[in-house]
């Protein structure tokens, strides 16, 4: 071998760190792995598509070092590429790639795997390298040296393997730096191909004496070598910008689960832990109290008088108001130790095995904390809380500690507010009690067992009836009538009362229907709740109800209480109009016992007022009883509002009411509320408690236009 051609061989096998095939090979080394990094244990739809795009780069990066390692080694001749051998090589060389890599790059893969995934790589590169020299159509044909060739086979794997397990190893293992990890085994992998690749062209014996013989539809060493670096480096760099978008998405995404994530755990108003993380946070606390054989303490707070702030000041003050709050409580507990349970409660635990004058110290703390004002807005805004306290072991199992600590401030907040109860079992007698009730109320809601009494109400001056007041009645299997005074408060407490209005609204509208179906039209009044007050959709169920039992709006009022009226007069105001709309009669109930506001009064659009019973009650006997139901009876009257009595019990208090000029009466003088079917038999054929007869004006046999 002369002097000079040293220099051209060393150059074929040790390239330059600079040489654009090595750059392309290493390029495509690194996203290779980049897109393999993606393939799961098992190939989905998804995997596949990765797998396909990291044999692509490989596959680019493996073809490209071949036509520039050619055009590197300044052959005697011209080459020549037929452009369907050619790429038909690059195909069979994304096939190699694919196979490698499935076996070595999958998640599931061991040191064994990837140590055979990385020979069948290796054998695809050698194999892909020779197949592309003999590609080229050179006569004579190459003169293959075998042991050139095995030494390449050798440097392939050996690159391979390492490049593999390194990778394996990282991806596995390494938490930080991952990308630098992955650039050291593209550039491993990227030499393995460059240098088998110079091997095998050493192996080819290429700088021989070869000519080409002629062909026709040829691409010339320049424009094929244009091809390769543009189009390959083209490629590749789309191929990486696809994988650093998709892996950008895909962390963006991580990132907004584990935001998600926190937030389920989080309230997002105050921040503190919400119920769920806090119930474990508890249960790992009683498990080193059981441990330890020591105790923990829990804290119920729950806000006095929260309501009218949201109400008066609107409820972005009032969130305002409950971040305070939440603040102050976390800077009396202990870290993590404050949750906020919704609304207006929270809860605070004590763990360490606190004494009761510990929990009670830190009760008197947290009264003491929140009864300073917050100063919101420019305003003073304060507000007190009651605190139910529980000991465990003492009051309980873990599963009860919430539930006797609601218990307790319940009994805190009955007391008066402001203060704290440490649990005793009898607090929970009447609220197990009361669970029972529920359960079984929603039994009879869903079963049929509740039903409908009729009250009927007496026109004053002439003693005829002008209608009823729908009231319900629960017929209880075990317990016989159940009051409403009972179950209702049940209701309201535990959500159901929307359910049990819904059911009344269509009840009533039912039993219209089959009075005047029967000849009877009868007007029934029913009672709305603040609770179903807060139905969005209250005027459209009325309305539903009407339509589909095809009721005359008229021949139905909606009785609501003058403290509920006044509650949010504004609010209201709005819904009296859209009832007004439909059609429907409004009333005003338990007059003279709210604050109501006399603008506002003149505003609603009520037909009529109802007198509280406690000021019928002692018509007879007090004379401050009858200046009430006197002016009460004179400012309807100047509203052009009817008057009912509700309550009246006695002849005396029949006859002061008719002097006042009281409109309508109702009570047990008359009738205690009876059955539809007891009513309708009244009303039609005079059989009942009193000889009284409808007034025609109201009450006549149903005509067929009215049917409409």
């Amino acid at each position: 071998m002369s002097g000079a051609d040293k220099p051209r061989m060393i150059e074929m096998f040790v390239p330059s760190l600079l040489a654009l095939d090595w750059m392309l090979a290493f390029l495509a080394a690194f996203v290779c792995l980049d897109l393999a990094k993606r393939l799961e244990s098992k190939l989905d739809r998804e995997g596949f598509g990765w797998l396909l795009g990291a044999s692509l780069a490989l596959a680019t990066g493996l073809w490209s070092a071949q036509v520039i390692g050619i055009d590197r080694l300044d052959l005697p001749y011209a080459i020549e590429y037929r452009p369907v051998p050619a790429f038909g090589v690059w195909l069979g060389a994304g096939a190699a790639c694919a196979l490698g890599l499935a076996v070595a790059c999958r998640r599931s893969a061991g040191l064994d795997r990837t140590l055979i995934g990385a020979l069948l790589l290796a054998g695809g590169i050698v194999g892909i390298q020779v197949s592309f020299v003999e590609a080229l159509g050179l006569q004579p044909g190459p003169a293959w040296l075998l042991p050139g060739l095995g030494i390449a086979l050798i440097a392939a794997a050996a690159g391979c393997s390492a490049a593999l397990w390194l990778y394996a190893e990282v991806r596995v293992r390494v938490k930080q730096g991952l990308l630098a990890w992955q650039a050291a085994a593209a550039l491993i992998l990227g030499i393995a191909i460059v240098v088998s690749q110079s091997l095998v062209m050493g192996a080819a014996g290429l700088n021989g004496v070869h000519v080409t013989t002629a062909m026709q539809d040829v691409l010339s060493e320049d424009a094929m070598g244009v091809l390769v670096k543009v189009g390959s480096a083209a490629l590749l760099s789309m191929l990486l910008v696809m994988s650093q978008l998709e892996a950008h998405l895909r962390a963006s995404l991580q990132r907004a689960k584990g935001e998600l994530r926190k937030q389920s755990f989080r309230d997002p108003l105050t921040e503190l832990p919400n119920r769920q993380i806090f119930e474990g946070t508890l249960a790992q606390a009683a498990h080193q109290a059981d441990t330890s054989q020591g105790g923990l303490a829990l804290l119920l707070v729950n806000l006095d008088g929260f309501k009218p702030i949201n109400e008066s000041l609107g409820h972005r003050v009032g969130d305002r108001v409950l971040r305070e709050i939440a603040a102050r409580l976390r800077s009396l507990a202990q870290a993590h130790m404050v949750a906020r349970l919704g609304g207006d409660e929270f809860l605070l635990l004590m763990p360490d095995n606190p004494t009761t004058e510990q929990a009670a110290d830190l009760a008197a703390r947290v009264l003491g904390s929140l009864s300073l004002p917050c100063r919101i807005e420019g305003r003073e805004t304060a507000v007190t809380a009651s605190i139910g306290i529980v000991m465990y072991p003492e009051h309980g199992a873990v599963s009860t500690l919430i539930a006797h600590a609601d218990a307790a401030m319940r009994f805190a907040k009955s007391s008066g507010g402001a203060t704290y109860c440490f649990f005793e079992a009898r607090m929970v007698s009447g609220l197990r009690e009361q669970t029972e009730l529920l359960r079984d109320l929603r039994r009879a809601l869903a079963q049929g067992e509740l039903e409908l009494f009729y009250q009927p109400k007496i026109h004053a001056p002439t003693g005829e009836i002008t209608g009823a007041e729908a009231l319900m009645r629960w017929q209880h299997p075990r317990l016989g009538m159940i009051s409403p005074v009972v179950f209702i408060p049940i209701a309201e407490r535990f959500g159901l009362i929307g359910s049990l209005g819904n059911w009344l609204i269509d009840e009533v509208c039912r039993q219209i229907r089959v009075w005047r179906d029967g000849g009877l039209r009868m007007r029934v009044a029913i009672n709305l709740s603040v609770h179903q007050l807060r139905q969005p959709d209250l005027v459209e169920r009325i309305a539903r109800a009407l339509g589909e039992h095809d009721v005359n709006p008229g021949l139905l009022t909606c009785e609501i209480t003058e403290s509920v009226a006044m509650e949010d007069a504004e609010g209201t105001i709005r819904f009296f109009g859209q009832l007004a709309q439909l059609g429907v009669s409004i009333s005003i109930d338990d007059f003279g016992t709210g604050h109501s506001s006399l603008a506002y009064l003149r505003k609603l659009p009520a037909s009529e007022l109802k007198i509280d019973r406690s000021f019928v009650l002692d018509l007879e006997t007090s004379e401050d009883a009858r200046k009430v139901a006197s002016a009460v009876i004179n400012l309807a009257k100047s509203l052009d509002l009817k008057v009912v009595a509700e309550g009246v019990e006695t002849e005396g208090q029949n006859r002061i009411l008719r002097e006042f000029g009281c409109d309508q009466l109702q009570g047990y003088l008359f009738a205690k509320p009876m059955s539809a079917k007891a009513l309708a038999l009244w009303a039609m054929d005079d059989v009942g408690p009193r000889s009284m007869t409808f007034r025609s004006s109201l009450f006549k046999e149903t005509q067929p236009a009215e049917l409409a």
